[in-house]
C-alpha cells in the first residue's frame, strides 16, 4: 500500500513539474504599421503601449528575435546631443562621429529601462512624438518601459511586423503646420465662381455698361 502511494506521488509531482514548464511564458508584438506593442501572455493581452520606432533612413526592422540583454540604465554609443563650453546644445540629434567644437562634448542619449533583441536595436524608455522618429530604436513611455522592462526576461521571444507609416517631411521638432497656399485673385467679371453650374448668379454693378455704351 505504502509503495502505491509513492508511486502516485511521484507520479503527481512528473505531471506538475510537467504542467509548470509547459506553462506559456510572455511575449512581445510589435506592430509598426499602428506604432503599437503589446505584451502577450499565451493567447491573454497583458500590455500594451504606443511607440515611436525609427524613421526614414533608420527604419526598425522587422521579423523575429529573443531578448538578448536588460540593462537598466543604458546610454548609446552612437547618438545623443553636442553641447558647446558653456553647456549650452548645439546639436540635439547628433551622431557618435559628428566633429565636436572646441571645449564641446558629445552627451550619449539615455535610453532607460532598455532591452536589447536585435544588434544595437531594442525598446527603452524615451520621447514620443506622435510618428516614427528614432533612428531604430522603438522608443515607449517611461511606465510603460518599466512594466515591459520588469515582465520579460533575456530569451523572451520579440516579434516585430507590419509597414512603417512614412513621413512625407520629417521633422525633428515635430509635425509642422501646412502653409496656405495662396489664392489666385481675380478680376470681378473673369472670377469663375460667377460661372459654376447650380450657383444662382448675382448682379454686380461693377460690370454693368454705361449708359454711353463704353467699358472700361
Amino acid at each position: 500500500m505504502a509503495s502505491r502511494k509513492g508511486i502516485f506521488a511521484l507520479l503527481l509531482l512528473l505531471l506538475c513539474a510537467v504542467c509548470a514548464s509547459a506553462a506559456p511564458g510572455y511575449r512581445v508584438e510589435i506592430d509598426l504599421e499602428q506604432q503599437m506593442a503589446y505584451l502577450v501572455r499565451g493567447r491573454s493581452l497583458v500590455l500594451s503601449s504606443p511607440l515611436s520606432t525609427g524613421r526614414s533612413g533608420h527604419l526598425t526592422e522587422s521579423g523575429s528575435f529573443k531578448v538578448i540583454e536588460k540593462e537598466r540604465n543604458h546610454f548609446s554609443s552612437l547618438y545623443g546631443k553636442i553641447v558647446d563650453a558653456n553647456g549650452r546644445t548645439v546639436v540635439r540629434d547628433a551622431d557618435g562621429d559628428m566633429r565636436v567644437p572646441r571645449g564641446g562634448k558629445f552627451i550619449p542619449a539615455p535610453m532607460r529601462y532598455f532591452v536589447r533583441f536585435n544588434g544595437a536595436i531594442g525598446m527603452h524608455a524615451g520621447y514620443l512624438p506622435g510618428y516614427p522618429a528614432s533612428h531604430g530604436c522603438v522608443r515607449m513611455p517611461e511606465e510603460m518601459a518599466i512594466a515591459f522592462f520588469n515582465a520579460i526576461d533575456v530569451g523572451t521571444p520579440v516579434h516585430v511586423f507590419g509597414r512603417t507609416p512614412l513621413q512625407r517631411e520629417y521633422s525633428r521638432y515635430g509635425p509642422q503646420p501646412a502653409q496656405p497656399r495662396p489664392q489666385r485673385q481675380y478680376g470681378p467679371r473673369f472670377d469663375p465662381r460667377a460661372f459654376s453650374p447650380g450657383v444662382q448668379r448675382r448682379f454686380d454693378p461693377r460690370l454693368a455698361v454705361p449708359p454711353d455704351g463704353s467699358q472700361d
